[in-house]
């Protein structure tokens, strides 16, 4: 049984996750660490660089921030030269770093819409196109492509993000299927409904004690019957990035309580 557990280990391999200051990066890079890789993360600013860092070292975790916008490529590849001379060269890869513009889709501007695209699915590309040279000379390769249930279903005011997951879903499937030969993986995790700071608004407790009506909604649309938490995504993080998993390739790992397979209540 040891020698089994022991694929799950990430120990002495280096992942790179993209955005990881807080939130689901975060979560998902100390729950590497805990598996024994060792983490450099970036972000598009030095505050938020610092930010991270004082919470992986307040987790006990040493990690290696860089300010880097991932959505321009000579910056990319100045930055992961960096890390191959600092670090190692990178195993591991999650591109986590994501914005979301909820827009009814007349009033949002083509530059607005660009720029959703821009960080949520030109980034992935950019950052995978500079990690695979060394995954391939090394003889292998991560990649996660932090995805989403809007690269499967529409709503209302997320046109740019839907269709940025939606072509994320299909990179994923194009890396694996340009670099499966190369003993590279690359897969998504498509988060469900996560409990984050940025959602807590639309779950607090409403004045006459009721739920909020978006979490009442996402509450009956989950046959969990409940919100994620960013430990949810840990478990299937590792897998995907673990020896365990060298034979799924081009795959998207829902992690959504059961949404996707669910049609709903019938109205009372």
């Amino acid at each position: 049984m040891d020698s089994y557990i022991k694929n799950f280990s990430l120990e002495g391999k280096v992942a790179l996750v993209t955005g990881a200051s807080y939130g689901i990066g975060f979560a998902i890079a100390s729950g590497m660490a805990a598996a024994g890789a060792k983490i450099v993360f970036n972000d598009i600013k030095q505050e938020l660089v610092d930010k991270g860092l004082a919470a992986y070292k307040e987790a006990g975790i040493d990690a290696k921030g860089y300010v880097c916008d991932v959505t321009n490529e000579e910056a990319v590849q100045a930055m992961v030269k960096q890390i191959e001379e600092e670090v190692g060269v990178i195993d591991i890869l999650v591109n986590n770093a994501g914005i979301i513009k909820r827009i009814p889709m007349c009033e949002m501007t083509a530059e607005q819409f660009r720029q959703v695209i821009d960080v949520d699915l030109n980034a992935p590309f950019i950052v995978s196109k500079a990690v695979i040279p060394s995954m391939i000379k090394k003889g292998h390769g991560k990649i996660i492509n932090i995805c989403s249930m809007m690269s499967e279903l529409g709503r209302e005011t997320v046109s740019a993000y839907a269709a940025a997951k939606g072509g994320l879903k299909m990179l994923t499937r194009n890396i694996c299927s340009e670099y499966g030969e190369y003993n590279i993986q690359c897969n998504g995790i498509g988060p469900g409904y996560i409990e984050t700071p940025q959602t807590a608004p639309l779950r607090e407790i409403q004045p006459d004690g009721s739920r909020h009506p978006f979490d009442q909604f996402i509450i009956a649309k989950t046959p969990a019957a409940r919100w994620g938490k960013t430990e949810d995504l840990v478990g299937p993080a590792v897998f995907l990035a673990s020896d365990a998993s060298n034979f799924v390739n081009g795959h998207v790992l829902y992690v959504d309580g059961g949404i996707l397979a669910y049609i709903g209540k019938q109205p009372q």
